[in-house]
């Protein structure tokens, strides 16, 4: 079969899928933007026990893609869904799995897989019609509430003509009945991280040396912190422990967030708030090991259209987990389920502070989150598995 995946944040999970279909014999291109600068990349060159099958494809735009700028980044978006499109007339495959994917650019792929008699599985990373909606009509309330309604509507209409589409969380199964997809056609297979590249590492390492992290205790954030992430919960657990000189918090981000809290940085001169860009990846072993915690923060309104797939790669890691999230949101109800972890509203940065500062205070609790956290990925990100699942669909 030739399969194209389609991954538009280039993430290091659907590059894993893409390889081991490659290895069961498809023909896979995998392509993802590489123009887009605020999300960690997996691996996305060919590896030399990459099968033959495997075409890795990064599909550059004019300009690096500005996802603040709402009219540029419509524009680059659109432009993107060009692309994609002539890879389709391109590859010529039978099947195309598509995730993280704007709508617009999900609109002209769906539109090139019906020219080229291709198959279209939309892989339901995010409800992105809603989250566009609820954002847009805070911002423009007449104008944002016309646009988000398009958005919603598009949305649906590209769910219900996917010839099958992937949900990464039951949660999402009530509202596709709203929307009129076909249950018959709807399938459920959770987003996952690969655990060959976090191995648990020692907290003392190379990294935390590099970087003046070793002997320290380090609330750690890794990963996109955008708008649906408070980054004032993290400028408030640097203002609690600023006066404790073995604590410090870590973030290791780009985007909007992670510019907010540079300039609060200087204004409130925090020298316990470390603030790193993106990483490579081979270090994300030893970054994650840093951690004495790792956090992850979803705002209210995110809470069932957004899973932060990062809080995944925490699992991995064997360290306790932090969350400001809703209670209802995925993410959570797994940390809660096996305790790899505390679980606090995202509007009480209070109790935050709070659950931080008790998780620090007792490391045999710590240690025993974390030695969860890596049992449940052990046994739940079996990457053949998965694989399985997807290929039937396909």
């Amino acid at each position: 079969m030739r399969i194209l995946v389609h991954d538009y944040g280039g993430y290091a999970f659907a590059v894993q899928l893409s390889r081991v279909l490659a290895r069961r014999g498809h023909t896979v291109c995998h392509a993802y933007c590489a123009s887009l600068q605020t999300t960690p990349p997996g691996v996305l060159t060919r590896q030399a026990d990459d099968a033959p099958g495997l075409t890795i494809k990064g599909l550059e735009l004019a300009e690096p893609l500005d996802k603040y700028a709402f009219v540029k980044r419509w524009r680059q978006e659109r432009e993107h869904g060009r692309l994609i499109a002539r890879e389709v007339e391109r590859f010529g495959p039978d099947v195309v799995l598509s995730g993280n994917a704007p709508l617009d650019a999900q609109k002209q792929l769906m539109a090139a897989c019906r020219t080229h008699g291709a198959r279209f599985v939309f892989w339901l990373q995010d409800l992105l019609g809603i989250a566009t909606h609820r954002l847009l009509r805070k911002k423009m309330p007449v104008l944002g509430e016309a646009v988000g309604r398009y958005y919603l509507l598009l949305e649906r209409a590209l769910l219900r003509r996917s010839d099958a589409v992937v949900l990464i969380t039951e949660d999402f199964r009530p509202i596709m009945r709203e929307y009129g997809v076909d249950e018959a056609s709807t399938h459920v297979i959770e987003n996952w991280a690969p655990l060959d590249d976090v191995p648990a590492r020692p907290q003392a390492n190379a990294w935390a040396e590099a970087h003046n992290l070793a002997g320290k205790t380090c609330l750690l954030y890794s990963g996109t912190m955008g708008m649906k992430h408070n980054p004032d919960l993290v400028l408030q657990l640097a203002l609690r422990f600023r006066d404790d000189d073995a604590v410090r918090v870590v973030v290791v981000s780009q985007g909007m967030g992670a510019d907010w809290l540079r300039q609060k940085k200087a204004e409130h001169r925090l020298e316990n708030l470390i603030l790193l860009g993106f990483q490579p990846l081979d270090a994300l072993p030893d970054v994650l090991a840093t951690a004495s915690v790792l956090m992850a923060v979803l705002e209210p309104d995110a809470g069932v259209f957004s899973v932060p797939s990062k809080v995944l790669t925490y699992l991995c890691a064997e360290r306790a987990v932090l969350l400001a999230v809703p209670a209802e949101n995925l993410a959570a109800r797994i940390v809660g389920r096996i305790d790899a972890g505390r679980i606090v509203p995202p509007t009480d940065p209070a109790a935050f502070t709070d659950a931080a500062a008790r998780l620090l205070a007792d490391p045999v609790a710590r240690r025993a989150m974390g030695q969860n956290a890596r049992a449940y990925a052990e046994k739940t990100f079996d990457i053949n598995r998965i694989a399985d699942a997807f290929e039937k669909v396909l």
